[in-house]
This record gives C-alpha cells, structure tokens and sequence, in this order.
C-alpha cells in the first residue's frame, strides 16, 4: 500500500527505508530537504512540503507525522487537514503524551478524518530488526494501516490497545519503565567500576547477557557501549536529558496514586545530571559546617 511520512529523522527516516524495502510506496516529506533526498536513495517519492506529499497519495490516504511532541505535532497535523480528505488517517507516531492525543482525536474525528496514536520504540535498531507499536484509535483506522504495521514491526511487535490515547499512554509508561532500568544499570555498574577489582565491565556485561535475570536489550547495548568506549567511558559526559515521557509517568502515577519509588528516582537522577553544581548540596554543605564544625571546600 502506500503511505505519507512527515519527519525523517533518526526514527521517521529508517521507518520509511523499512516501509520501502517492504514493498509499500512511500511518499517522504521534511521540513528540510536534505533528509527527503536521502529517504529518495532509499526507495521513497520525494516531497518537499506537506501539501506535495498529500498530493502525491490517492484517498483514503495514510498521512503519518514523525516530528516532536507538542506544538510541532499540531502544526504538522493541522497542515494535514488542511489538504487531506474526509476519510483519510492520520498517524502520530511521536512521543506525545497521551491527553493532546485525545484532544487531537476528538478534533480530527468531527471533520471527517480518522485518528490514530501510536508509540514507536526500537530507536535507530528498529530499521534492521523491527518496531514496537502500541497503538490506540478506533479499529477501523487500525485495520486500513495493518498492512504498514505488520511491515514496520517484527513478529507480534505490534497491538491495538483500545480508544484514543491509550496508545500512547501505554508508550510513556513503556518509557518511565525505561527510565528506571536505564538508572538501575548505571547504578551497579558505578559500584562495579569503583570497586578495587579493576573489572573489565565490557565482560562483565557480556557474561551477564548469556542467562543471566538481569539480561535485558539495554544490557546489550551497555555491551556495545562498553566495547566502543572501554570501562571508563572517558569520553561520554554523564549528561542525561529527558523528553518528556518519565515525567509524564509520574505525575499519572500520583493523579492514580500509584506508588512509582524507582521510576520517580530515575528520573531525579536525570535532572542531577544536568547540574554543573548542586545548590542544594552547597545547602547541605553549610549545614553541616553549621552545627558540626565540619569542613567546607571553597572555591
């Protein structure tokens, strides 16, 4: 079948090569140009504007956005409607979160056009070995994309989880718990590191990926990361951002009163990250001087 793709970077781009090689027609678009050019080595239709790729496709149309959550997603969908026709499905494969979702599908449905979210996991690994949707909408959009997503993902890598939104509800807790495992690693591996055994975390890592019950793909890719950068990974800064997904789990998690200890730490510990210094450790540095005598590092 054939699809519009809007966003081709590191995921909308390998997602469209996987939909070519697969057999669909894939008409790609992009705000810049340069990215529809490399999607066109890789089999698709070039556009060069919205309007061009809705032009391009005959009704009932699937017109898929791939670009940041927020005001970018609705200005790319409004653009959608702006050319598309009655029937026609739209698709958000970012990382929304799952309220504008529902939003978005109320909107969309009262005009005429088809609504779906769908979370997309599988990063830039999706291209070669396939994509993890959870998708949310109603089932007769659902049943006019199969095709795309039986392509996209590996075998029984996708499922329709309900009404509007639940796709992408299901994808920023799949996200949260993402968070968590991700923290849970670099924790035991600091003491690992720290330890006066000097041990090759690079093996460490291998060994645990052959049964071990903390094997895991984020393992794996902790092996790579290893091998590449060696134990001390001296040349990654321990800088980690966020985009949007943990904190979107939390506050669920406390609107449900839903106790999230080691997810609402993880992502704490991504905020640490980011600080140069910690102001409220010079607080407690104080303190301590305060009612201890004890010493304090000046600058």
């Amino acid at each position: 079948m054939e699809i519009g793709i809007y966003g081709l970077g590191r995921m909308g781009g390998n997602m469209a090569t996987r939909l070519a090689q697969g057999g669909h027609r894939v008409v790609a678009s992009n705000r810049s140009r340069g990215p529809v050019d490399e999607a066109v080595t890789h089999g698709a239709v070039a556009a060069y504007s919205i309007k061009e790729m809705v032009a391009a496709l005959k009704a009932p149309r699937v017109l898929w956005s791939m670009v940041p959550s927020g005001a970018v997603t609705d200005e790319a969908l409004e653009e959608f409607a702006s050319y598309a026709s009655k029937g026609d499905v739209f698709v958000d494969g970012g990382n929304s979160n799952f309220h504008d979702s529902q939003r978005r599908a109320e909107t969309y449905a009262a005009k005429g056009f088809h609504y779906l979210d769908i979370g997309v996991s599988g990063g830039i690994w999706g291209l070669k070995i396939g994509y993890c949707m959870m998708v949310g909408g109603p089932a007769e959009a659902v049943a006019i994309v199969k095709p795309l997503l039986d392509t996209l993902a590996p075998p029984n890598g996708w499922a329709h989880f309900g009404k509007s939104g639940a796709g992408h509800f299901t994808k920023m807790v799949h996200n949260g718990i993402e968070y968590g495992m991700m923290q849970a690693y670099g924790e035991g591996f600091e003491l690992l590191h720290a330890s006066d055994f000097q041990l090759d975390l690079h093996k460490v890592a291998q060994v645990w990926n052959q049964g071990s019950v903390v094997r895991s793909w984020l393992l794996e890719l902790a092996e790579l990361a290893f091998a590449a950068e060696g134990s001390d990974l001296a040349h990654i800064k321990g800088y980690v951002a966020d985009s949007g997904e943990g904190r979107w789990t939390i506050q669920e998690a406390i609107a449900h009163d839903v106790p999230m200890t080691a997810l609402a730490h993880s992502l704490f510990a991504r905020f640490s990250s980011r600080q140069e210094e910690s102001y409220a450790m010079k607080l407690a540095a104080a303190l301590r001087n305060q009612f201890g005598g004890h010493e304090v590092k000046t600058e």
